[in-house]
């Protein structure tokens, strides 16, 4: 029997944009009964406003830890809406934190008030890094827009490509810093197809990057499929947006 399992992913947890601040909170997963999901429900539509919370959870015959609900509730407090570009993935008694924090200290306080509210047989993998002024400049670059592909495939459209001739101006900017290319995809067909689907694209960006002189050595490539939306797969508009490239610089 599987354990229970929860992720919360953000385009963006904590920012100054009007358009920004009003981005989706999407929660997914599988719990074991209604009362589970309403309470997770509830806590988010607290932290974030229901208008902005997406629910894709799921309901299945999953085995949760003592007192999972209570441990999971209290993962999702005010520290949260410190973090930007985040995600929370709760798989058991395993927990994991993505995003980038405004400082150090604010990076090892969240950790530190989260491994407080646990359990001691819970471990919590603290990905969360201090955002850099480089990051951004790739995101001003970026400027939320969406490097097409041909339908299905890792072939740049002519509107991706010149897209990233922009990119590879903001790529050469970084000197000695350097970045990850993620590729994303949405929900549609099988995850495995999905995964290589969006890590040859990654790849595609990053062979087109270098072609407009930024150096190989410089770009790390990784696919992750569907498994990070920042929209709903239940809509068209959705899918289109989770279809996507990130760049991030690596500390």
């Amino acid at each position: 029997m599987k354990t229970a399992f929860l992720f919360v992913a953000a385009a963006l947890l904590s920012t100054s944009s009007l358009a920004e601040v009003n981005a989706p909170i999407v929660v997914s997963g599988t719990v074991a009964d209604e009362a589970s999901k309403a309470a997770l429900l509830t806590r988010l539509r607290a932290l974030y406003g229901a208008e902005r919370v997406v629910d894709q959870l799921m309901l299945g015959r999953v085995a949760a830890p003592p007192n999972w609900n209570e441990y999971v509730g209290k993962l999702i407090g005010p520290n949260l809406k410190l973090i930007s570009r985040g995600q929370l993935q709760v798989d058991g008694t395993s927990v994991s934190l993505r995003g980038d924090v405004a400082s150090d200290a604010q990076r090892q306080q969240i950790a530190a008030d989260i491994a407080l509210g646990l359990d001691p047989a819970y471990t919590v993998n603290n990905g969360l890094r201090v955002a850099a002024s480089e990051q951004g400049m790739l995101d001003a670059a970026l400027a939320n827009r969406i490097i097409e592909f041909e339908s299905g495939k890792a072939e740049l459209a002519d509107s991706g490509k010149a897209i990233l001739d922009q990119m590879s101006v903001a790529l050469l900017r970084l000197k000695d810093k350097k970045v990850e290319v993620i590729g994303h995809t949405d929900n549609a067909g099988s995850r495995a197809g999905n995964l290589s689907l969006s890590q040859a694209r990654a790849e595609a960006v990053k062979a087109y990057v270098v072609g407009r002189g930024v150096h190989a050595d410089m770009v790390a490539v990784s696919g992750e499929g569907p498994d990070r939306p920042v929209a709903d797969n239940r809509t068209p508009e959705g899918r289109a947006r989770n279809r996507r490239i990130e760049f991030k610089v690596v500390q």
